[in-house]
């Protein structure tokens, strides 16, 4: 292909050519959904983070350290989400229009017990279960095995920080 004919692809020329087995109004569909679940992997990254400078009291130990790996276990997921979107033929998102709401307000913090910042991250963490588990059985029921892997390695993930982080406030 000469740099001509590179120069004149597009995303929508891409998306086009894209020939995997995919039907290409799902490709469209599982893309957006990923793109959601990207937002708002990146959203739970920076709730991680935030939360994980800011906690005090007699669990902060614990709370610092999973937030710590969970940050960064979500930060690596945002690049594996996105390159299943590029591989499906579509743009990753690019907009940072939405970034500001993404981190808790200052006043959510100082008003924030340990207690309740671990609950709101179990809070994150189920729905992004729920948009895991929907988004893996779309995926399944249309054959893209790439994507529901992917989604269910996702899955996994959210589910065991449910688990420890509900371990972390039991009482």
């Amino acid at each position: 292909m000469g740099s001509s004919a590179i120069a004149s692809l597009t995303p929508e020329t891409t998306r086009d050519t894209v020939n995997t087995g995919l039907d290409a109004k799902y490709r469209k569909e599982i893309s957006k959904d990923l793109s959601d679940i990207l937002a708002a992997t990146y959203r739970l990254t920076i709730k991680s983070h935030v939360y994980h400078w800011n906690v005090v009291g007699p669990v902060f130990k614990p709370i610092h350290d999973l937030t710590e790996e969970h940050y960064n276990a979500l930060f690596g997921a945002t690049d594996i989400i996105a390159e299943r979107i590029r591989a499906l033929g579509y743009l990753a998102p690019v907009s940072l229009d939405g970034m500001k709401s993404f981190a808790p307000e200052k006043s959510d913090i100082d008003q924030s017990s340990a207690h309740e910042m671990v609950q709101d991250l179990i809070d994150e963490h189920e729905q992004a279960c729920r948009d895991a588990r929907k988004a893996g059985e779309k995926a399944g029921d249309n054959g893209d095995l790439v994507t529901e892997d992917m989604l269910t390695e996702r899955l996994t993930f959210h589910e065991k920080a449910c688990w420890m982080l509900r371990a972390i406030i039991a009482s």
